[in-house]
């Protein structure tokens, strides 16, 4: 994209404000924003939850919530928005500029056919204006267009019907109807499984070729702008601190926390650990003096904190920092090395319940403002807990010395009369597993369990975790991960098969075993917040587990504040209430609290999904750190194939409610065996445009994984998978008859593949033509 390319959007000096009140002063929540977008171009929108994204995105088309204030200039095709009616621009909408929301389900309208709301569409912006049935005829050809399966049935379906990735992309065909000028995408991919997320991209890259518009993509996933931006921006603290082509701000960056923020994205291409970013944004608001990053800066100097950088910069590379020079020559892991991420002493910081109550003073007010602008609530937390992990400082090598010597000491609640009865090194071992969940009818009706009306979610899984190993369970929504965890941490009699724990059937647990096993199996959920009681100190919280296995009294009040420390929070942290820490310092206690116990086995679900990078960064780090204590055996539950490179010795992949491939994380990874695993590994994205641009071979998968409760002979995977297409008739037949049992001959190295066909012979039985294994 050239610089002479016709301009389109021309925002300049964009400000968006809380006014003042009797109660508050004005409270400033995007900072001066310009931005230019060409005809064709894709502009990428970067920052940490908080920064001003999303609410900048709505402030260009007039819909940014009630009570804020909008300032400055918004020009699409010469046009003046800002001040526009509200009649004059819903004719500029879906016309000229259109919004694809990140939230489909919220935004489309629950009571009508998706059909007829694109049409509807067509109806209000096309002239001469089509009928009913010429626009659903219309609707049906863009929905096909995006890549959605089956677009008459799906025109003719409620929101509610499709699955999440099959609306994101009815969403997008609505954007194209008007064939606008400019699509602001908001987080489109957000939520979304990898393998979705690239049918979204691509539907959204067809959707500009088609229209011709320029596109401004709004997102915290610098993996995703990497791969469809031709500029990116940087936001911090509602302004815009760093702007560059796509290559120079991920190849030569010059502000620390543009950096820090590529650098904190795990990669699937390498081992390097990510680099957390310490502390947390701030408030929103923020009131100066000086920049807003200096908390948080390992360049920091006194101009940082007295004077806020101008944006400034040559060739069309711009950056707001006094010491961009310096950047500029230094790496991500040398600004934020990872062994102190997370637990670096910040200059200027306070610590203790001191720096919770005056951040919490500020992170109320914050919060009530960024509640009515939408999309800044976290930034609300920032002054809130930034303490907390900064406080981290304190748990590098003495966090790990506790906690060694607690170890020595030994459990005090009988762990070690359960080691004794483990089977070797194998702390838990499923054999079987199968689950399933009855439907429940309009009238309370409910199948039989294995009956036509039974969902079934997990189909047969066998999985070992030994002592000291993290082994990750990966797959797309609805694989069945999160039904076997839940399994396991319930203790209960499965369906079907067996589950051990510790030597232990769970089918056959007596009151006291079980009791003592709660102890030795902790579980951190997605979501701490709801596994929180809001009305318990954290320092009660992180004890619960402990009262529950009735340690000594005396013992329990040291073990909390070892524990916190060993997550880096400082002890005086336990005197707080869950609201008043960020996400990632919610995290961290949910991390305590399943470590008070000093369990044998830890599982985890999708720990980091919820997070911003640049926080999961951080709490990698922290799980990376307690795997060398030794720590717990893991069970690791995640979508996000990087995440578990960083983290995991082995890796189980899952699909439709069964194990299709097993075996060491760089072994999998770097020559997978199954073709579903190829296809997840091939849809992650990384923060290197040129890496990107190189990628060969690369397969994106179609379609959606079937329902659980669909009947599929032979193996459930074949109606997505490139691999059967490819095959002769003769070799079909056996995909569609027999379901595969993994084989751990096929691969070699300790692995096993059910597939008929592995990538290691697959050209063999595809013939010459096939497309070669991935390696």
């Amino acid at each position: 994209m050239t610089a002479s390319g016709e301009v389109l959007l021309d925002v300049r000096d964009l400000r968006v404000e809380r006014p003042a009140s009797r109660r508050s002063p004005a409270l400033p929540l995007v900072r001066g924003v310009d931005l230019v977008l060409r005809r064709g171009e894709v502009l990428g929108l970067v920052g940490e939850s908080g920064a001003g994204k999303s609410l900048t995105a709505l402030a260009l088309l007039g819909l940014s919530p009630p009570g804020l204030r909008v300032s400055g200039s918004v020009r699409l095709l010469g046009r003046e928005l800002v001040g526009l009616p509200v009649r004059e621009l819903a004719r500029v909408r879906g016309r000229h500029i259109a919004l694809v929301f990140q939230d489909a389900l919220a935004a489309f309208t629950p009571v009508l056919r998706v059909g007829d709301q694109i049409g509807e569409v067509l109806r209000i912006h096309r002239r001469p204006r089509p009928g009913r049935e010429s626009a659903l005829r219309r609707a049906v050809e863009l929905l096909d267009a995006v890549g959605v399966p089956e677009p008459r049935r799906a025109a003719r379906s409620y929101p509610h019907e499709l699955s999440g990735g099959m609306r994101q992309r009815a969403m997008i065909a609505m954007a194209m109807a008007g064939r606008p000028d400019v699509i602001v995408a908001d987080e489109p991919t957000s939520a979304l499984d990898v393998t979705v997320q690239a049918q979204v991209l691509e539907a959204l890259a067809t959707a500009r070729r088609a229209t011709g518009a320029a596109l401004l993509l709004v997102s915290h996933d610098l993996g995703v702008v990497a791969g469809a931006a031709d500029r990116v921006a940087v936001m911090y603290g509602g302004r815009i601190v760093e702007s560059a082509g796509v290559d120079a701000l991920y190849g030569a960056a010059r502000m620390p926390y543009t950096k820090g923020l590529i650098g904190s994205v795990p990669r699937i291409d390498r081992d390097t650990p990510p680099t957390p970013v310490p502390g947390s944004p701030p408030a929103a608001g923020w009131p100066g003096p000086g920049c807003a990053f200096a908390a948080r800066c390992p360049l920091v100097v006194e101009a940082c904190r007295v004077l806020e950088p101008e944006l400034d910069g040559v060739d069309g590379h711009l950056a707001a920092c006094h010491r961009g020079e310096v950047a500029a020559g230094l790496g991500a892991a040398e600004l934020f090395p990872p062994s102190a991420g997370g637990t670096a002493q910040l200059p200027g910081r306070q610590t203790g319940g001191t720096a919770k109550a005056v951040g919490g003073q500020a992170g109320g007010t914050a919060q009530a403002a960024s509640g009515q602008a939408g999309g800044t609530a976290q930034a609300a937390s920032g002054q809130a807990g930034g303490t907390a992990q900064a406080a981290s400082g304190q748990a590098g090598g003495t966090a790990q010395a506790a906690g060694g010597a607690a170890r020595a000491a030994g459990r005090q609640a009988g762990g070690a009369a359960l080691r004794q009865r483990v089977d070797g090194d194998v702390v838990l071992r499923i054999s079987g597993l199968a689950r399933s969940f009855p439907v429940v009818g309009g009238q309370g009706r409910r199948a039989g369990r294995g009956g036509a009306g039974a969902v079934r979610a997990v189909e047969r899984v066998d999985l070992e975790v030994r002592r000291g190993e993290t082994l990750g369970l990966v797959g797309e929504s609805g694989a069945g991960k999160s039904s076997v965890l839940l399994q396991v941490v319930s203790l209960a009699a499965p369906q079907c098969g067996t589950v051990e724990v510790l030597g232990h059937d769970t089918a056959r647990l007596g009151r006291a075993v079980a009791r003592r096993l709660r102890g030795a199996v902790q579980f951190v959920p997605q979501d701490p917040m709801s596994s929180l009681d809001p009305r318990m100190p954290v320092g009660d919280i992180v004890a619960e587990p402990l009262w529950v296995q009735r340690v000594p009294a005396e013992r329990v009040a040291a073990r909390v504040g070892e524990v916190l420390r060993l997550v880096g929070l400082d002890p005086g942290d336990a005197a707080g209430y869950p609201h008043e820490f960020s996400g990632g310092q919610r995290q961290r206690i949910a991390i305590a609290r399943a470590l008070a116990v000093e369990p044998e086995l830890l599982l985890l679900d999708e720990p980091v999904s919820a997070l911003d990078v640049s926080v999961g960064a951080g709490i990698l780090d922290l799980l990376r750190r307690l795997k060398e204590d030794p720590g717990p055996a893991c069970l690791f539950v995640s979508h996000d194939l990087a995440v578990v490179r960083q983290i995991a010795d082995r890796v189980a992949v899952m699909y439709a409610g069964r194990i299709v491939e097993t075996g060491e994380v760089r072994k999998v990874f770097e020559r997978p065996g199954h073709p579903y695993t190829r296809a997840l590994l091939d849809a992650v994205p990384v923060p290197d445009p040129v890496a990107l641009r190189d990628r060969r071979g690369a397969v994106i998968l179609r379609g959606d994984p079937g329902s659980p409760g669909e009947e599929v002979r032979g193996c459930r995977f074949r109606t997505r998978c490139p691999m059967y297409a490819s095959l002769p008739k003769e070799r079909r037949n056996r995909c569609e008859r027999e379901i595969p049992e993994p084989l751990t001959t096929a691969v070699g190295g300790g692995r096993s593949v059910a597939c008929h066909f592995p990538l290691t012979d697959a050209r063999s039985a595809a013939g010459p033509d096939s497309p070669p294994p991935r390696g």
